[in-house]
């Protein structure tokens, strides 16, 4: 990037959105929070769609300096994202990083101090490399913390991070980043235990975390990034387990979606918002919470097009030549259970299904392994070089047939798998009508 990409632009288009919701636009924007270059691949294209910027956040789990679990820093992530971007044909300038959850979530089992020093660096190698969003999350506690944070400490960790971040930007010659905040932050990736009912986040609650985070600000003598900070993360009530959805429901936040009235540059951040329905998703936005996002919901349904692709191989592909991709996912997860075990109860049939299907969606953590991407490739080439029947892609894959029929998809198998993502991420656009102008005077 060059330093008008990285300094001013992401920066404005997101103030702008910011603007235009608080004068009374219901106007949003949706963060892909995905690592895979597929899922990449498919925001944006989505993006070019639509005519507008692309926001991709890696969370702390999948990218830290230590490479998270994907492999990679955040200067690596950052290069594959502009790379992706590159191959096709995407204008880095309409490219937003930001970096989710980004605190001492991943040493939670260290004491608070050795994890806070963790985070000091993580802070500072996503603000080096030109992230432009960056979501402070303190609210998680460490080994020699108390069960629950007061939001005290939170926002007194969060202000030194912030403060890591601006020096870090400094250093780098970057102007500063725009902050994410809030204490009631869900667990990255989806709730670990079965959901019946949430209750949103009680007014009185955001408004004393506002107070603390500015007093925290203060103290810190970092008043004057306060208008930098444009999102706080509540409980809107939405979230999913391994197999359900709560939706959200509007009258539960009647008093909340009010407390940012008084702040001309706040709006609300929505985690685990994956699989809500349309109508849900927009009904969010008009109620303020005018950043939404998404994550598992995406390689869900990347999952969702390579399985039925691999169905499709299986009756087009003589055995020994196949791919075998979810014959290769089940084994690797089997002798790597790290990434699901302790989520997935039950019988050896019900932890089979749910490694294949949960709404959490543990299975992404295994797309990077070697053995898994290399059949992920052989089926994507199998299918493309024997071609695959009309016929075949309507039993399995009826909504990319449609459009195929109509001339706006082709049949090559990568391109079936990123439509079927975008599939997951059309509601997100719709709600959020980000099919709108650019920033003004600029050129598409």
């Amino acid at each position: 990037m060059t330093s008008t990409q990285s300094n001013t632009l992401p920066d404005k288009r997101i103030a702008e959105m910011i603007r235009a919701h608080k004068s009374g636009e219901p106007v949003g924007v949706y963060s892909v929070c995905s690592a895979h270059p597929t899922v990449v691949a498919a925001a944006l294209t989505q993006a070019m769609a639509d005519g507008s910027y692309v926001l991709i956040e890696a969370t702390s789990n999948q990218v830290d300096q230590f490479g998270g679990y994907t492999g990679m820093r955040p200067a690596e992530f950052r290069d594959l994202v502009l790379g992706v971007a590159d191959e096709y044909g995407f204008p880095r300038d309409r490219v937003v990083l930001g970096g989710d959850h980004l605190g001492p979530n991943r040493w939670q089992h260290q004491n608070a101090g050795a994890a806070m020093a963790n985070a000091d660096v993580l802070i500072a190698g996503y603000v080096s490399a030109g992230y432009r969003k960056i979501h402070l999350d303190c609210s998680m506690s460490c080994a020699d913390d108390p069960a629950v944070l007061s939001d005290a400490v939170v926002a007194s960790r969060t202000a030194r991070l912030l403060r890591i971040a601006e020096d870090s930007a400094q250093r780098a010659g970057l102007d500063g980043p725009v902050y994410v905040i809030g204490t009631e932050v869900p667990v990255p990736g989806g709730a670990h235990e079965t959901l019946s009912r949430l209750t949103p986040t009680p007014a009185e609650r955001a408004l004393r975390t506002i107070a603390a985070h500015k007093a925290a600000l203060a103290e810190a003598a970092l008043e004057d990034v306060w208008p930098r900070i444009v999102a706080l993360v509540v409980q809107p009530g939405v979230e999913f387990d391994h197999l359900n959805v709560i939706d959200y429901d509007r009258d539960a936040t009647a008093e909340l979606r009010h407390v940012l009235d008084a702040e001309d540059h706040l709006v609300f951040e929505a985690h685990s918002t994956d699989y809500q329905r349309p109508a849900q998703l927009r009904e969010l936005v008009e109620d303020h919470w005018a950043i939404l996002k998404v994550g598992p919901a995406l390689t869900f349904a990347m999952r969702e097009a390579l399985f039925a692709l691999a169905h499709i191989e299986d009756e087009l592909v003589a055995q020994p030549d196949r791919s075998n991709l979810i014959d290769v996912v089940e084994r690797r997860m089997l002798a790597d259970p790290g990434h699901w075990q302790t989520y997935y109860e039950g019988d050896p049939a019900t932890q089979r299904t749910a490694r294949r299907y949960s709404y959490s969606d543990r299975l992404r953590y295994y797309w990077a392994d070697d053995e898994v991407d290399t059949a992920r490739r052989t089926l994507l080439a199998n299918l493309d070089r024997n071609g695959i029947p009309m016929p075949l892609i309507s039993q399995f894959l009826p909504t990319q047939y449609e459009r195929i029929r109509t001339g706006e998809l082709d049949t090559t198998a990568q391109a079936l798998v990123i439509d079927r993502i975008r599939d997951a991420l059309r509601p997100y656009a719709d709600a959020c009508r980000t099919a709108q102008p650019l920033i003004s005077g600029e050129r598409r």
